[in-house]
């Protein structure tokens, strides 16, 4: 379940507060060259809290792509390069063009500068279209600035520290559970004294949903949700409004109570000649893809031995071989070891002769 989660741009990064940038996906869009690029400040920035400090941003480039037309809007990014603020990389809001043509031009945009920027930046990439146009994943990875690059330098203070809380924990399988999560002053341990905006997502909510509706903490930062039981599985993650990306998040996967499993185990054959390899099918309850199964046979009275592997299928299903040994009948069982959330489990003995 959890491999439905796109990890592409801010789910890995959201295990804990860093947030990183995208990976390249493929290489830089043919059509657009970055001549120059410019950030319009030579100060650090000093930004405290959840305020947000514009600083303006000029590319020049050329996009030669037939089609684009007059309103084509540049995105550009920032990535760090010192420091340790938990935020690595900013995304400028839409740079639109300000001088010249689309085919040889001018292009001004703002970055909005968090607390969680503390650190040096430099602006290292560019793409066509707004941000919110290409963050779920593009054909094209970012056009690289030329060097020297413009960079900034950002004094972050009172940085936001998100918690969570999750009730009951661990959580029971097939029961819902609560989060109250918190959002405080990392620096002085206090709440902000105000409610704050905050995006409560799941899955693939967490990389791709950012704006939309919102929930409000209480003014000591804590705001609590009800999450039903098939969300179990999935990422939950609490983010706060940037622009475009979150300036801070956090994201967890809950701890589950084991889900006890039934083994089912059925010879094809329940005699043949020794040596013969004989199918064993089955099925564990609940489906848990991925995980082994192992054939065991009895040595002497209480001895279990594994003589055999195999991976359950997505439907549940599996197939491990037992080989009579020996002439007379020879007891099996199949175990399924504790695997991800899904307890041990063992089918009935069996018994195959061998003739």
């Amino acid at each position: 379940m959890r491999a439905r989660v796109i990890a592409a741009v801010l789910v890995a990064p959201l295990i804990g507060l860093a947030l990183t940038a995208p990976a390249a996906q493929a290489t830089p869009d043919p059509d657009l060259t970055v001549t120059a690029a410019r950030i319009i400040r030579t100060t650090p920035v000093a930004v405290s809290s959840l305020n947000l400090v514009p600083v303006t941003v000029e590319v020049d480039a050329q996009y030669t792509e037939p089609d684009a037309g007059p309103d084509t809007m540049l995105n550009a990014n920032l990535e760090r390069t010192g420091g340790s603020g938990p935020l690595t990389y900013l995304i400028a809001t839409p740079l639109t063009r300000y001088e010249g043509t689309t085919q040889n031009g001018k292009w001004r945009g703002t970055v909005l500068v968090p607390s969680t920027a503390d650190g040096k930046f430099e602006l290292a990439g560019v793409m066509v279209g707004p941000w919110s146009s290409i963050s779920n994943g593009g054909m094209t990875s970012p056009t690289p600035v030329p060097s020297p690059r413009p960079t900034l330098t950002v004094v972050g203070t009172n940085v936001p520290k998100i918690t969570a809380r999750v009730i009951p924990d661990p959580v029971p399988y097939g029961q819902g559970y609560s989060i109250r999560w918190s959002v405080i002053n990392g620096q002085t341990g206090k709440p902000y004294g105000t409610r704050l905006k905050v995006w409560l997502r799941n899955d693939n909510g967490c990389a791709e949903a950012f704006g939309g509706p919102v929930d409000l903490t209480d003014t000591n930062g804590y705001v609590t949700k009800a999450y039903p039981a098939s969300l179990t599985d999935y990422l939950n993650c609490l983010q706060l409004p940037g622009g475009p990306i979150p300036l801070a998040g956090f994201g967890f996967f809950v701890n589950r109570l084991p889900r006890a499993v039934v083994v089912s185990a059925t010879p094809s054959r329940t005699s043949a000649p020794v040596g013969t390899i004989v199918p064993v099918n089955g099925t564990v309850s609940g489906s848990p893809s991925y995980c082994p199964v192992n054939l065991q046979r009895l040595y002497g009275a209480t001895a279990w031995r594994t003589v055999g592997t195999a991976k359950v299928r997505l439907s549940g299903r599996y197939t491990v071989n037992a080989q009579p040994a020996y002439k007379g009948n020879i007891p099996y069982r199949v175990s399924f070891p504790a695997c991800t959330n899904f307890k041990a489990g063992v089918s009935r003995t069996f018994t195959i002769k061998g003739v």
